[in-house]
């Protein structure tokens, strides 16, 4: 069944039943009350990343906190998707857009990785993991992606799971069209890692192709941004070896 985007969305940490009852924390009840300005009985959806999606019903509205009461289930929980997306974090107006979009084209796990000319080092993954639930109240996603602690790129290659393949954007490939490459690969289980502004260095290159569970592939004839690459490899992966088919 498709989202309802006529009733807002709301991501709740509660265990979801029909007849439950539970307060939203003070920033949603500010949200809902004042900002939405919804009166006691009003509807909106809720979920948690495990139980599915609901319909829930405004029983009370007070001073610090509003009181919702689960009334039944919309949709089932999804399985959450199984594409690691490992990418180097960017200045962090285009790293919020880059994590929202993973959201929203199929990313099951965000692995910020460290690589030698990485300009934004600090990553603030409980900042990343609240866009990430934002992006998933706004688009319907059900399965919430989750953000793990940056490592750099020797030890993510060194702890990788060998039987994931990893493709990674190198503007350096040869040829532009990534399709031909892409439609080689037989492993269900994959790994995408796009690197920073600066692209990957030459030792980081010859490291990633030294490895026999890691794919390189072009992104076209022209130049691209990181955060485009990264919205542009993902397409291409999913359409081609993803859920898109």
């Amino acid at each position: 069944m498709r989202a309802n985007y006529r009733l807002q969305r709301l991501f709740v940490p509660h265990d979801l039943a029909a007849g439950t009852l539970f307060e939203t924390d003070r920033g949603q009840s500010h949200y809902l009350a004042h900002v939405l300005r919804m009166a006691e009985g009003a509807q909106l959806l809720v979920f948690n990343g495990r139980d599915g999606e609901w319909t829930a019903s405004v029983k009370s509205i007070g001073k610090k906190a509003v009181q919702l009461e689960i009334v039944e289930q919309t949709r089932e929980q999804p399985a959450t998707p199984d594409m690691v997306y490992a990418f180097a974090p960017l200045k962090v107006g285009r790293l919020d857009y880059l994590v929202q979009k993973a959201v929203e084209m199929g990313a099951g796990i965000l692995q910020p990785t460290l690589t030698q000319h990485t300009q934004a080092p600090k990553v603030a993954v409980e900042k990343y993991q609240a866009n990430v639930i934002e992006a998933a109240e706004q688009c319907g996603v059900l399965a919430v992606p989750s953000v793990r602690q940056p490592v750099k790129l020797e030890r993510l290659l060194s702890e990788w799971d060998k039987e994931r393949r990893l493709i990674f954007c190198d503007e350096s490939a040869a040829g532009d069209n990534p399709l031909p490459i892409l439609q080689t690969i037989t492993e269900t289980k994959l790994g995408l890692l796009v690197g920073p502004e600066g692209g990957f260095s030459d030792e980081e290159r010859r490291m990633l192709s030294g490895l026999p569970f890691v794919t390189a592939i072009p992104l076209g004839p022209r130049i691209l941004r990181a955060d485009t690459a990264a919205v542009a490899a993902m397409a291409v992966v999913q359409a081609t070896l993803g859920d898109w088919r």
